[in-house]
């Protein structure tokens, strides 16, 4: 097919497949219809893991992405959204996807991949990423409507193989997939991947001594100490949500985000109005967790609430006080949760020393399309060995957990 405009259409049997360079051409309640179908509140207990309500791929929050400057073609986020439309236009499928020109902000490391493309004379970028930006959480990436023939799903998939041939991309990168549609994309000629998060599983606990009292002795001992010495001097810590996310709260917060993130990152991803945006949008699926002292905020840690989780991103702090990092990230968003009755904290990417603080080992998946047959066969060969290490490493890390292998243990 001869190369296209965005925006222009392709065919994929009965559907319709096209392109657009925008979130905002597509009406919220279309998107958010794919993407969240069950329309459940964040915190909405009725539904399973697998429909629960997700923030980042809500319209509201990709939106929010793009009209702040985020996430444009100026950053190297360039939109490049797929639409399944029946005949009458109705949409019953989405992927969110970018032209990249880069591979910052992905959290799916695939820089070496690039090295050795470009020194062997290859091309690597522009390449396209199906995610969610600078979010690593697992969600889904074929937003389809439930009553959606399966022939939806497939036609995305090869929608996006024609695009990448269309923009001359080196490859196609799905990151953080549920198991069901790395599969789907396997079938499809994608080369699989894994990695490993840390998560906080809710087992039902009535409060945070209950989630203790699961733990080993020793490891109680160190959360509590941790948790005590986190607040010294007046600390106060103050859970923030809805009309309490004030514009004042936003600037206390993107003062944290800049002052970390520039330490970490060299330079922040997300400009300031991406926080007016999901304040205006979202702000009772946000929680901040904000630390202050002596009348002044002083550090915070920014959370969205799905309907059966808890999802932490980033945090910051302009005072610096041992465990307060933990405090804050960690501890506070386990309590949230046991309160609230959801089932689980994901707190973001990597981290083997959340282990110690109950956040326990889980697999991530992503699916990658590389079309030049070489480096496709090196980088599978390379995927084979790392999925085993990621294996193993996660049945290692399993083993050290800081639950109480022994009931009778004794719980003082």
């Amino acid at each position: 097919m001869a190369q296209e405009a965005a925006g222009s259409r392709m065919s994929a049997g009965e559907l319709r497949i096209r392109v657009v360079p925008a979130i905002a051409d597509v009406p919220a309640s279309a998107w958010n219809a794919c993407a969240n179908p069950t329309g459940c509140a964040p915190r909405a207990e009725s539904v399973s893991r697998g429909e629960a309500y997700n923030p980042f791929i809500s319209h509201e929050f990709l939106s929010a992405l793009e009209r702040s400057g985020s996430a444009t073609g100026r950053t190297g986020w360039q939109p490049q959204h797929l639409l399944a439309e029946a005949e009458d236009g109705t949409l019953l499928g989405a992927v969110p996807c970018y032209l990249k020109s880069h591979s910052r902000g992905e959290y799916v490391f695939d820089q070496g991949w690039a090295d050795a493309y470009e020194r062997a004379g290859g091309q690597y970028y522009p390449k396209l990423q199906v995610s969610v930006p600078f979010t690593p959480a697992t969600a889904r990436r074929l937003l389809v409507r439930p009553d959606a023939p399966a022939e939806v799903r497939r036609g995305l998939v090869a929608g996006l193989v024609e695009l990448r041939s269309l923009r001359e991309a080196s490859s196609i990168h799905a990151t953080f997939l549920p198991e069901a549609e790395w599969e789907l994309f396997a079938r499809h000629g994608f080369l699989q991947r894994t990695d490993q998060q840390f998560h906080w599983e809710n087992a039902g606990y009535a409060g945070f001594e209950d989630f203790l009292g699961a733990l080993a002795a020793r490891k109680r001992k160190l959360i509590r100490r941790e948790r005590r010495d986190a607040l010294p001097d007046g600390i106060e810590v103050h859970w923030l949500t809805g009309r309490d996310l004030t514009e004042e709260v936003f600037d206390a917060f993107f003062a944290f985000y800049m002052e970390t993130g520039s330490r970490k990152w060299g330079r922040p991803y997300l400009t300031r109005s991406f926080y007016s945006l999901i304040g205006e949008s979202m702000a009772d699926r946000i929680l901040l967790v904000m630390a202050k002292r002596a009348g002044r905020w002083i550090a915070g840690a920014i959370n969205f609430i799905g309907g059966d989780a808890l999802f932490g991103r980033h945090w910051g702090a302009v005072e610096h006080h041992p465990f307060l990092h933990f405090e804050l990230c960690y501890y506070q968003a386990i309590e949230f949760a046991i309160a609230h009755r959801l089932a689980r904290v994901e707190a973001g990417a990597q981290g083997e020393h959340k282990l110690a603080r109950g956040y326990m080992p889980r697999t991530t998946c992503s699916a990658h399309y590389i079309a030049d047959p070489a480096l496709r066969r090196a980088i599978a060969d390379y995927l084979a060995r790392e999925r085993a290490y990621v294996e193993a490493a996660g049945a290692e890390l399993a083993t050290l957990g800081p639950f109480r292998k022994d009931p009778a243990e004794n719980e003082t």
